[in-house]
């Protein structure tokens, strides 16, 4: 008998759009949940129009940014400002265990789907709203996306120089981040509705989900009065700490160097040089004092050698250090290989496409990638009828009615 996933028979509709939402149903779906993404054709999740696209070529089922959050769910074009759309989607929300929805605070209840509405429909469901800053507050109506959010939640201000502006980072983090508190809300409300029969509403903020991980920031600030700066590639507590540029044409090698017995592993790995036995770096206060010249001495030893080279010394020697990977470098990483965690799933207009697996792998009941990213309202009309039962006469006047847009 094939084994069966871990969430086989749980039942999900998901409103999300962007990426938050949408990955919060990924991860259930990966792990045998049924989803369903309700779209529309006339207002496009964002993200379905986001670089990159497969071959270069723009489309709405050709970005490689959506597909990397929809894998192994169908997609239902449905028109929520028509009333027929809001009846059907009523009847999704019956048939669903779990509503996950990343929308402005207050949109589905303007649809007629705010949680009393939706628990007199189906008592058992668990709802979930994950907005950007809850649903309640003076700026929960603040309009906004990850990449704005990374900002609000303090992360730009650690990124960066010392002498120059914050740069921020190339992606939203997020969205990243709040999925998998998501997640965990959902597993545990499941845990609670199995003991007690009753659904329940999880209000999850983006904001303070994001703030967790500031962790040793606001700790510094609370006990020290200290506001953290931006550092560059250095580290309060290390020396040497940074990305070195080594052989080849823009390749680099992460080196972290803590305590005095990494040190002594460090000086041993690149020919204990007379410099490592200088007084400017006998212990960790002098090298941070003298992080300039240290930093200039390490990447004139690294520049002789290539990014694994290096790696391959240094962690031989007890010391942390790693390659900065590229795109391409990811997918030859023997660790990730061996792990599969690239899956490649054939899609309808884009080819084959690498997708993520989870992070972890459950030993019985192990995650599938079974179908690939959906093209816009691709299950529409299997999910009215094989999901929801409805009959082929209804469906076809819903369809000529424009509820399915």
């Amino acid at each position: 008998m094939p084994q069966k996933q871990a969430l086989e028979g749980l039942k999900v509709v998901s409103f999300g759009r962007l990426l938050a939402g949408p990955l919060a149903a990924k991860h259930l779906a990966d792990h045998g949940a049924t989803v369903v993404k309700v779209e529309s054709s006339t207002k496009v999740d964002q993200v379905r129009v986001g670089a990159p696209y497969a071959g270069g070529i723009p489309g709405m089922n050709r970005s490689g940014y959506f597909a990397l959050a929809n894998n192994n769910k169908y997609s239902m074009c449905l028109n929520l400002k028509h009333y027929d759309g809001i009846a059907v989607a009523k009847e999704l929300i019956v048939w669903a265990d779990v509503l996950i929805e990343n929308l402005m605070p207050g949109m589905m209840a303007k649809w007629g789907l705010g949680n009393e509405e939706i628990m007199d429909i189906n008592p058992n469901i668990i709802i979930v709203r994950a907005s950007m800053q809850g649903q309640t507050g003076p700026y929960a109506g603040q309009p906004g996306v990850g990449t704005l959010l990374q900002g609000l939640a303090g992360f730009i201000h650690f990124v960066g120089w010392p002498d120059r502006s914050p740069v921020g980072m190339p992606t939203a983090v997020p969205d990243y981040i709040a999925p998998w508190y998501i997640v965990a809300a959902v597993m545990a409300a499941l845990d609670r509705r199995r003991k007690t029969g009753k659904g329940l509403y999880i209000d999850l903020s983006q904001y303070e989900a994001s703030i967790t991980f500031l962790s040793t920031a606001i700790l510094d600030y609370t006990a020290n009065n200290r506001i953290q700066q931006q550092q560059g590639n250095r580290h309060a507590s290390a020396a040497p700490h940074g990305a070195y540029r080594c052989q080849g044409d823009d390749r680099w090698c992460v080196i972290a160097v803590f305590e005095e017995e990494e040190w002594d592993g460090f000086c041993k790995a690149i020919g204990n040089p007379d410099w490592t036995k200088e007084a400017m770096f006998s212990t960790l206060r002098r090298r941070k004092n003298n992080e300039d010249a240290l930093d200039k001495l390490v990447e004139e030893w690294t520049i002789q050698h290539s990014a694994e080279k290096v790696m391959e010394l240094m962690q031989a020697a007890g010391v942390p250090a790693a390659v900065v990977e590229s795109n391409e470098d990811l997918f030859d990483d023997p660790q990730l290989q061996h792990r599969k965690h690239f899956r490649r799933i054939c899609h309808p207009e884009m080819g084959s496409c690498a997708y993520s697996s989870p992070p972890f792998q459950l030993s019985k009941t192990p995650a599938e990638m079974k179908i690939p990213a959906p093209c816009l309202g691709e299950h529409t009309e299997y999910v009215c009828r094989e999901i929801l039962g409805m009959p082929d006469e209804r469906f076809v006047n819903l369809t000529l009615a424009g509820v399915f847009e």
